[in-house]
């Protein structure tokens, strides 16, 4: 019998950078398809303001504030989650940042902030879940990638090496855990519209929608979409993966 029998009802999914964008829409997804929520953010304000609208919604969720560079908080987080729903089923690394600028002109306190929010971070999570995850001996883990981790950009060195880095973190993840019933598997989205995206101009959003088949961005309930499918009984028998999510931009 899968562990998340039953769709994802009575399952717990801790979602990091999970109060805004792509994430707040995969927090919602899960919890829309009966998961208890821990909506985690660097900011609690931001956290709360996010579990306040699921509530009104009908879902059930809780705010937790953590630096996910920091493995002391991300441990203590997944403590406090477990203490407050019994347990934790499902992870999704989903935290991260970028600090764009060619290599010449990057200095290297944006190369570090951007390693270590986003690989470190992912490492940081995995780490702490492994433990109850494999005393439970089930669980899912989803990694949110790039397309970029796999293709590369220009003016993007240390968020291409950040995601190529969680697309290794994922595949040695799943290699270890997957005699204890826990998947580990990954999706790199690639032009989403978010707020992130948002700030990139209109003659660079052009030239991508001239190389993606689809001709259109995607949205965060794309990525969440999938997630969800990585998340669910579904996908039990996949594990060590990385989807694209990219409208056919890498092929």
């Amino acid at each position: 019998m899968s562990c998340c029998e039953g769709r994802l009802k009575g399952r717990v999914a801790l979602v990091t950078g999970g109060a805004r964008g792509i994430g707040k829409a995969i927090s919602e997804r899960l919890a829309a398809e009966g998961a208890s929520i821990a909506v985690v953010d660097i900011l609690l304000e931001t956290a709360q303001a996010t579990v306040s609208e699921f509530e009104k919604k009908g879902y059930t969720a809780a705010a937790f504030s953590a630096n996910v560079v920091k493995f002391d908080e991300a441990e203590n987080t997944v403590k406090a989650v477990i203490e407050k729903f019994g347990k934790l089923d499902i992870l999704v690394n989903n935290a991260g940042i970028t600090k764009d600028t060619l290599i010449m002109r990057m200095s290297e306190s944006d190369w570090d902030a951007v390693i270590n929010v986003n690989l470190k971070g992912t490492f940081n999570f995995t780490k702490a879940v492994a433990r109850p995850m494999i005393k439970a001996r089930c669980g899912k883990i989803v990694n949110i990638a790039s397309v970029v981790g796999r293709m590369g950009n220009a003016g993007q060195a240390n968020y291409s090496a950040s995601k190529a880095g969680v697309i290794g973190l994922t595949k040695t993840s799943a290699k270890e855990f997957a005699s204890r019933s826990i998947n580990v598997n990954a999706v790199a989205p690639g032009y989403i519209l978010t707020d992130m995206t948002k700030q990139i101009s209109k003659e660079a959003t052009d030239a991508f929608m001239t190389v993606i088949p689809l001709q259109r961005a995607g949205t965060p309930e794309d990525v969440a979409n999938v997630v969800y499918f990585l998340c669910s009984p579904d996908s039990d028998y996949v594990t060590g993966q990385v989807i694209n999510i990219d409208g056919g931009l890498l092929m």
